[in-house]
């Protein structure tokens, strides 16, 4: 059975004060400024301190382009990175503890591949769900030690896969390919999986991880996708059960009913990459290099580390952290929230980055 999502994504937290009706307020969108040596972004009700690079690895390991977080019951942070294909014993996924030490390491069989992550509360036993791309096309349930509950490669019988994706998978894209890219969890224990890089087909799983059905598709039009690479589910208190995802190429979050029905498309967005959400809030990770908050009423409350001008002219940043500009955002891949509405920042970035902000508001 799934845990109640409604607070968090990824992290589920010990009990919630009811949401307010929220109003509308002007987005925060405000230069970084230090207070004894604090990075501050954000204005009022929405103020974070920002800590860039906030859990260390121990030198044995290094960040290969850091991709999804996610947060279990104990506040301990999962981080996992796409790696590099040639360093087969290199593990994928990074745990640290609530004050960012590291505790453990482990998935190497996602290097070169390895996006999403989420974790979930089942029988009051928490575990992972990862998907990867590239060559490893693959989602799995794992323990949060790493141990696999179970491992599954493309649906054939959705009818929309080359023959061979799942028996022989190989680093080939196009929209008869599986690369799924993120999760979101039904109340009946199943699944939502987003093949985002794929067929661009949202699949359905039932409690037990058989494929049931499939909605969306490649396409410009309602409740058609190009590059559907976040889902979630918005369970936020006042706010009607609907999936959310985020139609990547085409800048925009599209909201459908449970069965994949089109409602409506929210716009103004910079390639945003996944969801979440705690109490009213609903949090969007672009990669245009910032971090948005949005009311029960989906209006814009702030915008974090917003550097979206600067990225999208100035060449080379992404590779080149001498260009990196603290309490600003370079390609925000995923984000989360963490107890008390604390916030994880995973970015697109050859060398790994992910950043803590603590809330002040």
């Amino acid at each position: 059975m799934a845990t109640n999502h409604s607070l968090s994504r990824r992290q589920f937290l010990a009990g919630t004060a009811a949401a307010t009706a929220a109003t509308a307020v002007a987005p925060g969108i405000i230069t970084a400024s230090k207070t004894d040596s604090q990075v501050i972004i954000g204005e009022g009700d929405y103020r974070y301190q920002v800590m860039h690079a906030w859990p260390e690895l121990p030198k044995q390991y290094t960040w290969q382009t850091t991709h999804n977080v996610a947060v279990d019951k104990a506040g301990n942070l999962y981080v996992i990175h796409e790696g590099q294909v040639d360093l087969k014993d290199h593990p994928s996924i990074f745990v640290f503890d609530p004050d960012g030490k590291f505790i453990r390491a482990f998935g190497s069989q996602y290097q070169g591949g390895g996006h999403g992550i989420e974790v979930r509360e089942e029988g009051g036993e928490e575990f992972l769900y990862v998907c990867a791309y590239q060559q490893v096309k693959s989602f799995a349930k794992l323990t949060l030690k790493g141990e696999t509950v179970w491992q599954k490669y493309a649906p054939m019988e959705s009818g929309v896969y080359a023959e061979g994706e799942a028996s022989n998978p190989q680093k080939i894209w196009g929209r008869d390919r599986f690369m799924p890219t993120n999760f979101a969890f039904l109340d009946d224990g199943g699944f939502l999986l987003t093949d985002g890089y794929g067929s661009f087909f949202i699949h359905r799983y039932d409690k037990d991880a058989n494929w049931v059905s499939k909605f969306g598709g490649p396409g410009s039009g309602e409740g058609k996708f190009a590059t559907p690479h976040g889902i979630w589910i918005d369970r936020r208190p006042g706010v009607k059960e609907r999936v959310v995802v985020c139609d990547r190429a085409h800048h925009t979050l599209q909201i459908l009913e449970l069965d994949g029905t089109y409602v409506e498309t929210l716009s103004g967005y910079g390639l945003p990459a996944n969801i979440d959400t705690y109490e009213e809030l609903l949090l969007v990770p672009e990669l245009h290099a910032r971090v948005t908050l949005l009311n029960t009423k989906n209006e814009v409350v702030a915008q974090l580390g917003d550097d979206a001008a600067r990225i999208k002219s100035e060449n080379g940043v992404r590779n080149d952290s001498s260009k990196w500009h603290d309490g600003r955002f370079v390609h925000p891949h995923d984000a989360c929230f963490g107890h008390g509405g604390d916030i994880f920042v995973a970015e697109w970035v050859s060398t790994g980055r992910v950043s803590k902000l603590k809330r002040l508001g």
